[in-house]
Formats: structure tokens, sequence, C-alpha cells
């Protein structure tokens, strides 16, 4: 039998209670990681995880909320004591926020939107690098979206994000090219059935787009791949 390709592994991934990032934590936790999962809703973060251990993988829950101050450096703070590293970051969690004309946007939710999609993400980055540059080979993929690169009507407020997101993490990226062994890169999932997709588009049939695990499996195969940090990949 064929050893996981992930043994031995620590991952974290956030959004981890549905979609996108529930299918990744599951392949991931399938090829030998132990993943831990995070989200607001732990329910979600339950089933996820006893989804895992019936396949026979790992995982552990932690669930908060990434925009509460303290809530990131606590989670670290466990995985140091636990693990002592971190080899995959997944940063799939993000909001969509309303799409409106940018006339119309509420100042409290442009607030909110910032503060998951881009502070919290910076955060993650800041608490867990140490963590990062310890493992002997880690990776972190960002999730984004096409509205980052070429705006919309209408996506303003999530595409600035994403925008603002990526030059985050393509920064990140560039400041440790050369002196670690992290590797940094940016998956675009492109339409795929999530409850995003849904609310985004809510007369579209579900099955008119791919489901979230045709994503997991493109993030466990690029994480077995010598990609260049700061590589853009697009599904």
């Amino acid at each position: 039998m064929t050893e996981p390709t992930l043994s031995g592994r620590i991952a974290l991934v956030t959004g981890a209670s549905r979609g996108i990032g529930a299918a990744t934590a599951i392949a991931l936790a399938a090829q030998g990681a132990h993943v831990v999962l995070t989200a607001r809703t732990a329910g979600g973060l339950e089933e996820v995880e006893e989804a895992i251990h019936a396949a026979g993988g790992s995982a552990t829950i932690a669930p908060m909320d990434l925009i509460e101050t303290d809530s990131i450096p606590r989670l670290a703070a466990a995985v140091a004591e636990r693990w002592g590293k971190l080899d995959i970051l997944v940063l799939n969690a993000a909001a969509l926020g309303t799409l409106s004309a940018i006339s119309a946007f509420d100042p409290k939710e442009v607030a909110k939107v910032l503060a998951l999609n881009v502070s919290a993400q910076a955060a993650l980055i800041g608490a867990f690098d140490g963590l990062l540059r310890k493992s002997d080979g880690a990776r972190v993929i960002g999730v984004t979206s096409s509205v980052g690169r070429r705006p919309r009507a209408y996506w303003g407020l999530y595409g600035a994000t994403k925008a603002a997101f990526e030059n985050l993490l393509l920064s990140y990226a560039d400041e440790v090219r050369n002196l670690t062994k992290v590797r940094v890169a940016l998956l675009d999932p492109g339409a795929t059935r999530t409850k995003m997709r849904a609310r985004a588009y809510p007369g579209e049939a579900p099955e008119s787009v791919k489901p979230p695990e045709v994503v997991a499996e493109r993030v466990v195969a690029m994480l077995g791949e010598d990609f260049d940090t700061g590589a853009y990949e697009a599904i």
C-alpha cells in the first residue's frame, strides 16, 4: 500500500466547516495530514471532524471567530505547544458581504468584511510565520477570486478585499522567498458549488458548477508540486 503523501504533516484550514474548506480538510486528512479545523460554526466543524475520523484520518477542531482580538494568537500558541511547527496553511475563510453599488455600501459592513478578508489574514500569517519556518517545507495556499484582479459591477467590496489579500500574500511570498523553505501560492477556484456561490447567484442550478471536492483535489496536488513561491493558479 502506498504511504499517504502528507503523512506526518500538520495542516491548518480556515473556514473548514463547509464548502471548499471542509472538502480540503477531508482531502488533506485522507493523505495523512493531521488537520486543525477552524471556523465559527462548531457544529459544522464537528461534522467534518467526524467524517475525517470515520475515514481513518485525524483532526482537531478549533471553533473561533477569526476577527476576535486574541483568537489567532491563542490558536498559534496551542499549535506551537502541541506540534511545534506548521507544515500547511490554507487560508480559505472569507466573507462575501452584500453585493451592491459602491455608493450604497454600509460602512459597518465594509469594516466587518475587511476585518475577516484582510486583517485576519495578516494576523494569521504573522502568528504562524515562526511555526511555518520550523517546517522542512511549509506551504501556504490562499484561496482567492478573479474579481480581485478583474473588477466587476456590484462586487466592489469583495473584490477589493481579495485584491488586498493577494497583495498581502504575495508580499509575504517575496519576504520568505530566499530566506526560508516556505512557499506561497494563490488559488482561484472559479465557479464552485458553495453556500457563498448560492448567495451570489441565487438562480443558478447547483449542479451546473463543480463541487468543492474538485478544488480540494487541486490543493492536495499543489502541495506535492515544486511550485515557485508567489505562484497563481486558476481552476
